[in-house]
Formats: structure tokens, sequence, C-alpha cells
């Protein structure tokens, strides 16, 4: 058996106001006030969902247990409209958010590896000798010893510098 949703309005007048406990011309006169708003079949009768019904019997409760009336009615289900799309705007900005901290992680850590890689310094002899630190103090201090003990010039490049010892 196909199950029918709960917004699908097949049910007319009086099905819907019996299922409700209330007369059809109260639901009629709800329609007329906007309260609950039926789809039109194409000859323009009337029909409800059961999601109106449930709506019917929440303005029942309302009218007669808590004393509202049709205006103040109204109005919740206005401020509950208004609450049911700002949770939604919300649920979608959380998600966007949480698409956007994943995104500034990857950023984070790229950036993290590219700092990592422009950091690092190499210096070579004229054998084809490979000095590498992490850090340009480190290596110019090991290439400037070395300099003095072996009286060789040394160059040394960094993104954006070259040294030359001895300077002149």
């Amino acid at each position: 058996m196909a199950r029918v949703p709960r917004n699908a309005a097949i049910l007319t007048v009086s099905v819907a106001a019996e299922l409700a406990g209330m007369h059809a011309q109260t639901v009629r006169q709800y329609d007329r006030l906007g309260l609950v708003v039926a789809k039109r079949t194409r000859g323009g009768g009337r029909r409800y969902s059961l999601d109106d019904v449930a709506k019917l019997q929440e303005i029942q409760r309302l009218s007669q247990e808590e004393g509202i009336n049709l205006a103040g009615i109204a109005r919740i289900f206005q401020l509950k409209d208004q609450v049911d799309r700002l949770q939604r705007a919300n649920d979608r900005m959380e998600r966007e958010l949480g698409r956007v901290g994943e995104l500034n992680e990857y950023l984070r850590q790229k950036v993290a590896t590219q700092e990592q890689r422009s950091s690092r310094v190499f210096a070579a002899d004229t054998s084809g000798g490979i000095t590498v630190a992490e850090r340009w103090d480190m290596l110019r201090e090991v290439l400037r010893n070395e300099m003095l003990a072996t009286g060789q010039e040394v160059v040394l490049w960094r993104p954006r510098t070259i040294t030359v010892f001895p300077d002149d």
C-alpha cells in the first residue's frame, strides 16, 4: 500500500472538519481568515492535508483551552512560521560555517606547509655538497665557520635574498 504524505491535500472540508472535531463551517471560516489555507481543486473545492487537520486541532486547543482569540492565534502561527524559517536559515548557516571551517583548516595547513618550505635554507659548495638548515641563522653560522676553516667563498640563498661571503 502506498503511503500518503502528511502534507498531501486530499481531504474534503467535511472530512477535515470531522477529523479535527469541528463543524465544516468553522473550517471554512478559518480558511477565510487565513489560519488554515486549503489547496483548491480545478473546480474550486477545498482540499486539506493531515498537517492542516493538526493545525485545526491546535487552533481549537488554543481557543478553547488557552482562551486565545483568533487574532492571537494568527499571530502565534505567524511567529511559529518565522521561527521555523529562521531555524532553517540558521541550520544552513551552521552547515556553511562548518564548510568554511574545514576550508580554513585546509588553507591553514597549506600555509603552514608553505611557510615550512620557504623557511628552509640551502647552501651548496663547489664540489656539489649541500647543507640544509631549518633556520637562516643556523645555516649562516655553520657556513661562516666552514668558510673560515677552508677559506672558500660561500654563497647563501633564501627566497628573495642572496648573501655572498666574504662581504666586500
